[in-house]
């Protein structure tokens, strides 16, 4: 199989994190729940985790980096531990349901009240952003790169023209790895981050916070802390982390970040551009993503419906895309493309030239 859904999850991982996993596999404590020795043995791994993740994203310590089961959920600590009551949100025509979702939670509830930011020519313009800002805004939220075509946004741009009062959310499900990201840097204040994508990890989740903001806990349970309190812990990351953690995904992920500091070379930027020009040439093919750094490369057939369109790469040349909405249905509204939908071939920075020929060869076929 030509594997082209990585913008979903990265199909191949590096040796180095699948011996990690089989590692943690053969004996798997319960890490810093228990006080022998491979249990603390354990929790000094996830420790080292958290410090490596704080160091590669410029984050504010080891304490403000917390494991969760995905971004979603990442993005649901930020959003429903953050915002109160009358608080106003500017999110984006970009943003994934991990977003929109919890946002229209709160409004439906009557909490909160959100504006989305439209595109100008396909992009986000930071200027746009910040004139949807009003009085009682706490929060503005921005993908660091669109799923659906890879585009990404300045957030120091943004930042600069947001007042310091406000929040700068990043869902950087599909940005993290693949260009850097620096909270302090860029002045973000939570940033949210998929370890399946572009860290090479398995499926995990993990969200970074400033101190300027103090998330309340969604998730209530044991923590192997101040047990006999009946109430969560007030200090992180014990606050957020309720149950078991993940230790073979964390084991995962401190492998995959090791990779990501280290600085693989990163050819998705050149590759999607060529890959651009190849298509436009064969006529039967709307394009929908700029070259990116995030291997993202959105198109559809005049005639074929996306969905339709996967299934034939699929069925006819073992070629694995994704059709449809992507999860993000206002950047498909924004884009004209709710109705068709759009087909993703999506690259890791592990491949290049035969996957992009082999995707080739079968669109040539198919646009006849």
């Amino acid at each position: 199989m030509i594997y082209l859904d990585n913008a979903a999850t990265e199909g191949t991982k590096p040796r180095s994190v699948r011996n990690a996993v089989m590692s943690a596999m053969k004996v798997c404590a319960n890490p810093g729940r228990s006080g022998h020795r491979l249990s603390l043995a354990h929790a000094e791994h996830v420790l080292s985790c958290r410090n490596l993740l704080s160091e590669v994203f410029g984050g504010y310590g080891f304490d403000r980096c917390v494991f969760t089961q995905s971004c979603t959920e990442a993005l649901n600590i930020a959003l429903l531990g953050v915002l109160g009551r009358g608080d106003h949100v500017v999110a984006t025509a970009l943003e994934h349901n991990s977003v929109l979702r919890p946002l229209q939670f709160l409004a439906d509830r009557g909490e909160i009240s959100y504006d989305v930011v439209p595109l100008t020519e396909g992009t986000l313009l930071p200027e746009t952003i910040a004139a949807h800002v009003k009085e009682k805004t706490r929060l503005v939220c921005v993908t660091a790169a669109s799923n659906v075509t890879g585009v990404s946004c300045d957030l120091k741009a943004v930042r600069k023209l947001l007042p310091p009062h406000v929040l700068l959310l990043v869902d950087g499900a599909q940005g993290a790895g693949h260009f850097p990201l620096s909270m302090q840097e860029a002045g973000i204040d939570l940033l949210a981050l998929a370890g399946h994508k572009g860290l090479h990890a398995l499926q995990i989740g993990a969200l970074l916070f400033s101190d300027r903001v103090n998330p309340r806990p969604l998730l209530f349970g044991g923590t192997g802390s101040e047990s006999l309190n009946l109430s969560m812990p007030s200090f992180y990351p014990d606050r957020l982390e309720s149950g078991t953690l993940s230790y073979p995904a964390i084991c995962s992920l401190f492998e995959g970040l090791l990779i990501v500091k280290a600085g693989k070379k990163n050819d998705l930027l050149s590759l999607t551009e060529r890959l651009a020009a190849r298509v436009k040439e064969l006529g039967a093919y709307e394009i929908f993503s700029p070259p990116n750094a995030c291997g993202i490369f959105s198109f559809r057939h005049r005639q074929i419906p996306s969905e339709e369109f996967a299934s034939l790469l699929s069925n006819r040349y073992d070629i694995a895309v994704r059709g449809g909405l992507h999860c993000a249905p206002l950047a498909h509204r924004a884009l004209g493309t709710a109705e068709s939908g759009l087909v993703r071939a999506s690259f890791s920075v592990w491949q290049g030239e035969r996957e992009a020929n082999a995707l080739i060869c079968a669109l040539k076929e198919l646009g006849i």
